[in-house]
């Protein structure tokens, strides 16, 4: 464990002599999400592979470059694509990131993604807020032994996505006009895409949208002791609601069009946070 303290200091001091900013708000633009980096203004870019620690995100969509700059007047750092438990990284590889982004002194973290509707009142092109989540990765990024750094052992995750930041994009929401859905996301490992039973069984389980990311992150992120907003844009129905069969290059496409409602609705709540 005092080895991945190590990483993660390694990793934030290295971002601290790179960048002119002190960043204060975390963002994570997930599959077909990349374009909300274009709207950082003043912007600082760092791919992956020169970050220590940090590693090679192999997913069409994820561009694999950290970012620091101003949006809305606000410094924030976005992380452009993410790494999966499915290209075979361990869970604490995969959530340093995280960590880095609260070893720096950020306090809000807003992770975006793409996923599959459950509920059969959403529809694709949606937004989802995700109010809470079901890990169903069969893992967990705080297994073994516990270092104090990050805080307590048994993080509760009764409120896993902040309350008081949810209530906030919903009021803003409104004000401007942005329709949002409320509900529960099922964190899988993938990459295989769902059978219609197993959607069956997830809808049963109080699930209204399902995707292979976001769990590990926010589980982590509650361990440091980050604020989370979860977005996550709604690009499909999930296996048996369509006649059409679940591709990536589908996520990508629904994920790409309707980017633009995530980039209004971050523009308009950042100021507020």
């Amino acid at each position: 464990m005092e080895n991945l303290v190590e990483k993660v200091e390694t990793a934030a001091t290295w971002i601290t002599a790179q960048s002119k900013f002190k960043p204060e708000i975390g963002l994570i633009l997930g599959s077909g999400l990349s374009s909300v980096g274009e709207e950082i203004e003043d912007v600082e870019v760092f791919p992956y592979e020169d970050i220590p620690g940090f590693l090679r995100s192999t997913v069409e969509g994820h561009l694999g470059r950290l970012m620091i700059g101003k949006l809305q007047g606000r410094v924030v750092l976005a992380l452009q694509g993410r790494f999966h438990r499915f290209e075979g990284y361990s869970m604490p590889q995969l959530t340093l990131p995280i960590r880095v982004i609260r070893q720096l002194g950020i306090e809000i973290l807003i992770t975006t993604n793409a996923s599959g509707a459950i509920n059969e009142n959403y529809r694709p092109g949606e937004i989802l807020l995700m109010a809470d989540h079901l890990n169903l990765t069969g893992d967990n990024p705080l297994i073994g032994p516990n270092c104090d750094a990050f805080r307590t052992r048994f993080p509760d995750l009764s409120e896993a996505f902040s309350r008081r930041l949810r209530d906030k994009v919903k009021r803003i929401a409104a004000a401007e006009g942005i329709e949002l859905q409320e509900g529960v996301y099922a964190g899988l490992v993938g990459p295989s895409f769902e059978t219609p039973a197993e959607i069956r069984a997830l809808r049963v389980l109080g699930a209204d949208a399902v995707g292979f990311s976001a769990v590990p992150e926010v589980i982590t992120a509650v361990h440091c002791g980050l604020q989370v907003l979860g977005l996550s844009c709604l690009t499909n129905m999930g296996a048996g609601m369509q006649s059409n069969p679940l591709t990536h290059e589908e996520t990508l496409d629904v994920a790409t069009a309707a980017s633009r409602k995530l980039i209004d609705l971050l523009k308009a709540i950042l100021p507020q946070l």
